[in-house]
């Protein structure tokens, strides 16, 4: 079995960035899921969150909580460096968590074209296809969610195949309705608020991806899956009033 490395850096003066490999792939995604998983198993007082992305797991963490575990004669971060290495390596060492996890899927309903997705005929005619066929495609297909960022709650999803994938707009929308489908290059993503941005919407789904209301606030996780499927309008418009 392949032996499992990272490498530590110095993110700010109060976080270590914990880097897993340099390509994006499911095999890195894998293991910085399964760091997160084992880390926030054990909590420690002086650690503050830890925040998955594509191949790295960022640890911040309180200087002054921290010196409670650690000699006074060796500094913080050399001391976070010290616990995180000891824990990653008993994590990756042992076969008990070897197995890759199966990601949840989440499904998504969205409404495509017209007001809902306004970008959705641009699509279409830089691949020279019907917009039904950016619909089949982009719902046709599941997603893994590399990370959550932009936005509170905002999930870039990989796996969209490129045969609809387009550039960014040259010029950014002001506002972006919340709920809003989006591609950029080879990723597709949905805005959880009102917010400015330069993707190109295809539509938008009627539910809430950010509730601060609740606890984890938001919808979607990091290491999970994304299926689409279409609804009409008059569904959207159901679906928002309940």
């Amino acid at each position: 079995m392949k032996q499992t490395r990272w490498q530590m850096d110095p993110l700010g003066d109060a976080a270590v960035i914990i880097e897993f490999g340099h390509e994006i792939g499911l095999d890195v995604l894998a293991n910085v899921q399964r760091a997160l998983r084992a880390l926030e198993q054990e909590p420690v007082t002086g650690i503050i969150e830890y925040v998955p992305s594509y191949t790295t797991l960022a640890v911040y963490y309180d200087m002054e909580a921290w010196a409670d575990h650690r000699q006074p004669s060796i500094p913080p971060y050399e001391a976070i460096c010290m616990y995180l290495e000891r824990r990653l390596s008993a994590v990756f060492q042992s076969s008990s968590d070897s197995q890759r996890l199966e990601p949840s899927i989440t499904r998504i309903p969205v409404c495509y074209g017209g007001e809902y997705g306004p970008d959705l005929d641009e699509v279409a005619s830089y691949h020279r296809i019907s917009a039904a066929d950016v619909i089949q495609i982009h719902s046709g297909t599941l997603y893994t969610i590399y990370a959550l960022g932009f936005a509170p709650g905002f999930p870039y999803l990989g796996g969209m195949p490129e045969s609809i994938a387009v550039p960014r707009r040259d010029t950014p929308r002001l506002r972006i309705p919340a709920g809003s489908v989006g591609i950029a290059g080879k990723q597709t993503g949905i805005y959880p608020l009102d917010t400015p941005g330069g993707w190109q919407l295809i539509g938008r789904t009627p539910l809430r991806l950010f509730r601060p209301e609740q606890h984890p606030p938001v919808l979607l996780e990091s290491g999970g899956q994304v299926q689409f499927y279409p609804i009409t309008p008059a569904e959207y418009e159901q679906w928002r009033e309940q």
